[in-house]
């Protein structure tokens, strides 16, 4: 995510690194490659044109505080710039004072609607609330049936009256259903098109105005870029949109959607889908989504994702260990198991501060390559597992055997995971960076 538009832009502030002052003059080339980055990522030219102008005029005449670079300043002003262009601060979804809340979908056909249901379905679930899937699009074929198998997966009740019944039917009957088992929460599913027309905008007018939804999300596929932000305003002139849900962020490198929707359409982005799976919906932070951009991390969803899928416990008892370099490859194959709960190792270590500038642009873990260092480790017997040091030779031919792998391999996680042990001892001890990482590993599959 943005990892093509961040590196345009640290190569944008490199230029004004050893000015003692921030000019008009000395930023015009800097400012010059920040408008050419924007512009790739495929934002707005408009967007565009008024951000620079902002960034232009806030950061002008501005000298260089204390220590900090001229450089290091202009990346705050960037920052600071775009968070406000996208939107300041998190928008939460509308509640209904009174129960069932109405949450309608729209948007194009293939842009991931239907799973985005489920996704937003999984959230609310897990913020105590009883959601209901109501299946309304009755043209494509199977979508009532794909929304009823995910449904089903979530753990959640779904409703739906049929393929041959009318769409705004379903919808204004999917209130007393609601309310019948008990649901505080209906998601409406309305068809989507493959562009818009006007037989589409007339039946989602008419189920806006039969049952009167709290919330209208526009769902748009992120990769789309500019065709999304395009879609989502001509929604927005026949609809009240009360926001955006953009589906496979996790995939677009550029973001420019994401930055342009809020300026041109005027509605909030309220949640960002980042994988395929059901969990896989984040509300959407634009502080949170500015430090990813400027290489800055995210470590606020790093720790809310902790929280939410670590065992707190062995995560105590796992530091501990690290502290004093006590740790086995039994406790590192169990830690590695907690953190693969969380998602993508490589987008966990991008959202570690200086993580993204340190692996590069393009490094990525190879994941499958994880599926061999487990496979090593479940080869190696208890007591290898506890004392990596007994394993010799002889034993390490036999762990290679049994895990499809080579002795090569083998030594390289042993010689790895002795390096992670000093490396974390000293991490916990409170070691400067530059040490820390000249003992540093290679992550497996990074190289």
């Amino acid at each position: 995510m943005f990892e093509s538009l961040s590196q345009k832009l640290e190569n944008a502030f490199k230029n004004l690194r050893g000015q003692g002052k921030l000019t008009e003059k000395n930023m015009k080339e800097g400012l010059q490659l920040i408008r050419m980055a924007l512009l790739e990522a495929d934002v707005n030219y408009k967007v565009v044109k008024q951000f620079i102008a902002d960034v232009t005029e806030a950061a002008d005449g501005q000298r260089v505080i204390d220590s900090i670079r001229p450089d290091q300043q202009i990346v705050k002003i960037v920052h600071d710039e775009l968070v406000k262009i996208m939107g300041g601060s998190n928008a939460p979804l509308i509640t209904a004072e009174k129960a069932p809340t109405i949450i309608m979908l729209v948007g194009l056909q293939g842009q991931g609607k239907t799973t985005t249901a489920g996704k937003l379905a999984v959230h609310l679930k897990k913020k105590g609330r009883k959601p209901l899937l109501v299946g309304a699009d009755v043209y494509r074929p199977a979508a009532i049936r794909q929304l009823e198998v995910i449904a089903g997966q979530a753990g959640v009740e779904s409703f739906s009256l049929g393929e041959h019944a009318n769409p705004v039917d379903i919808c204004v009957m999917s209130r007393g259903e609601a309310q019948m088992r008990g649901c505080d929460t209906i998601i409406l599913d309305t068809a989507g098109r493959l562009h818009v027309d006007d037989a589409m905008m007339a039946e989602v007018r008419q189920i806006q105005k039969a049952v009167t939804p709290h919330e209208i999300l526009f769902v748009a596929n992120a990769m789309t870029g500019q065709d999304a932000v395009n879609s989502a305003k001509q929604f927005h002139d026949n609809l009240p949109l009360t926001g955006v849900i953009l589906t496979q962020m996790d995939g677009d490198a550029r973001g420019g959607a994401a930055i342009s929707l809020i300026q041109i359409t005027g509605c909030p982005i309220k949640f960002v889908g980042t994988g395929e799976k059901l969990e896989a919906l984040d509300a959407f932070h634009p502080q949170r989504m500015a430090d990813q951009i400027l290489g800055m991390g995210d470590i606020v969803s790093l720790v809310e994702q902790a929280q939410e899928h670590l065992d707190q416990d062995k995560a105590i008892k796992f530091a501990e260990k690290a502290r004093k370099a006590e740790f086995n490859l039994e406790d590192f194959l169990e830690q590695m198991q907690q953190v693969k709960k969380m998602g993508s190792i490589t987008d966990l270590i991008k959202k570690i501060p200086g993580m993204s500038q340190m692996m590069g642009p393009g490094a990525d873990i190879n994941e499958d390559e994880l599926k061999y260092v487990e496979a090593m480790i479940y080869s190696m017997t208890l007591q290898e597992r506890r004392k990596p040091k007994i394993i010799n030779g002889t034993r390490r031919r036999r762990i290679a055997d049994g895990s499809g792998t080579s002795v090569p391999d083998v030594n390289r996680l042993l010689k790895d995971f002795e390096k992670s042990k000093k490396m974390m001892k000293f991490l916990l001890k409170g070691g400067k960076s530059k040490k820390m990482l000249r003992g540093m590993p290679s992550f497996p599959g990074a190289r």
